[in-house]
């Protein structure tokens, strides 16, 4: 199981993902709104969304967990 984390502390503004989707090494999967930058969240591996813990509109810490992938 691999995990997508918030690089910055932010607002949720947008999952561009769906549970069940491939997603490559590198494309962006959540923006997240800081400092009133819009600041994209990119996958560090590839594979299929298995679960998606945030919502727009939730505010995350770094580190926090905001997708999770499996293979």
């Amino acid at each position: 199981m691999k995990q997508i984390v918030a690089n910055m502390a932010g607002t949720v503004i947008n999952v561009l993902v769906n549970e069940g989707d491939e997603v490559q090494d590198g494309a962006d999967v959540v923006m997240l709104e800081s400092m009133k930058m819009e600041v994209p969240v990119a996958a560090e591996a590839s594979g299929k969304v298995t679960a998606i813990k945030v919502n727009v509109g939730d505010f995350v810490n770094e580190g926090d967990v905001l997708i999770e992938l499996e293979g």
